[in-house]
């Protein structure tokens, strides 16, 4: 049996953008724990279930993503901000 080291929050606003850490399970080439993180805007949460659309890479390798987690599944949530929008830069050959 685990013991989680915080309590989730009871009401989490949709919209909201967080990043959610869960285990990924023990790694049979080194033995160590795996963690994977999901970084999105929260769609709903009951308390039980966290629906979240997963943000797409920055580098386009993987799309945006819909994906439910339960709360057994995860360790840490934390609210982050938006992503910053970068200028796009004119080449200066044209």
């Amino acid at each position: 049996m685990s013991s989680k080291p915080f309590s989730l929050p009871a009401r989490i606003p949709q919209g909201a953008r967080v990043v959610v850490r869960t285990r990924a399970g023990i790694d049979p080439a080194d033995g160590r724990m795996k963690y994977s993180d999901y970084l999105g805007h929260v769609v709903s949460w009951d308390g039980s279930t966290l629906h979240l659309t997963r943000d797409p890479s920055r580098d386009g390798t993987r799309p945006a993503q819909d994906v439910c987690l339960s709360a057994e599944q995860i360790l840490v949530i934390k609210p982050v901000p938006e992503r910053r929008e970068f200028p796009h830069h004119e080449d200066p050959q044209r």
